[in-house]
């Protein structure tokens, strides 16, 4: 599939997922977030793919919502009045998908069900969907120039793109809540003692840095990459570690059956494993076990 606000370009089993609208400094518009939500879902279950890079074309990352739009610039429909009810009742619903729900929302709840790990490799600006659209990713790289903000207060709206629930999770809440509160565009460094960022790096060495830690990644078993990602973001929503035992055990049954025991073989035998199971077709039987 070809995409016109998007580059998808695969090599050596990572996925580099471009934003590219320069001209506009990539900000995000209806139809990217549909070909987001259409790349992260491609690339879940693309066996070429192990490690997923997000990054933006030229000198921004996102610089939030296209503002310059005409109507709803969320996109809303705004004819409808809907009801906490519709919301727990028809989420599915046509009218729901495309007229209420949150766009961003659903472009992070596609990166949280990808089979992949993703990195942010945050070039420049990331303002509003351009930030929290981060948040749902796993690691986050940013360039010693760029900004990040949480800036929807300051302009009459909340938080969006499930990041009421991520961005807690990353930062905790009081740091969270000071960020959303305070609508501040945040320097590079801020974010990366609020601990947002796992580092700040020159801009001709953050695509290098985000590759580096993405091969590390991809030679192992993508199979157990994938469930890991999984239980991690969902057992530890999770009220008692029990239920996390419940899925740990299933997890370490069928992964001894396969990878574990070339995992095992080469450790023995030291060489390097090679691991054969697909995402697409060698999920566990019990996965995804959420649904």
């Amino acid at each position: 599939m070809s995409y016109n606000t998007l580059r998808y370009e695969t090599a050596d089993c990572i996925l580099t997922l471009t934003l590219n609208r320069p001209e506009h400094l990539n900000a995000f518009t209806v139809e990217m977030g549909h070909e987001l939500i259409e790349a992260f879902n491609r690339a879940s279950n693309d066996d070429d793919v192990r490690a997923i890079v997000v990054t933006g074309q030229g000198k921004a990352f996102c610089a939030g919502m296209d503002l310059s739009v005409d109507g709803n610039v969320f996109g809303l429909n705004e004819a409808l009045t809907p009801t906490m009810e519709d919301m727990d009742k028809r989420m599915d619903d046509p009218e729901i998908v495309a007229g209420v729900r949150d766009l961003g929302g659903r472009v992070t709840l596609a990166i949280y069900d990808c089979n992949k790990p993703v990195i942010a490799a945050i070039n420049g600006a990331a303002v509003g969907i351009g930030a929290t659209m981060t948040c749902a990713m796993d690691i986050r790289l940013a360039a010693e120039h760029a900004r990040i903000g949480f800036v929807f207060n300051k302009i009459g709206i909340t938080p969006e793109a499930c990041s009421s629930w991520f961005l807690p999770r990353i930062v905790g809440i009081s740091q969270a809540l000071e960020w959303v509160y305070s609508a501040d565009v945040l320097k590079a460094e801020q974010a990366l003692a609020g601990k947002f960022l796992k580092a700040v790096v020159p801009v001709d060495q953050l695509l290098e840095e985000a590759y580096s830690i993405a091969r590390r990644i991809a030679q192992h078993s993508p199979v157990a990459i994938a469930l890991t990602r999984q239980m991690m973001y969902r057992n530890a929503a999770q009220p008692h570690p029990i239920e996390a035992h419940k899925v740990d055990s299933l997890a370490i049954f069928y992964t001894s059956l396969n990878s574990g025991k070339e995992g095992v073989q080469s450790f023995l035998e030291k060489r390097p494993a090679n691991f054969t199971q697909r995402t697409s077709t060698d999920m566990p039987p019990f996965y995804p076990w959420w649904e």
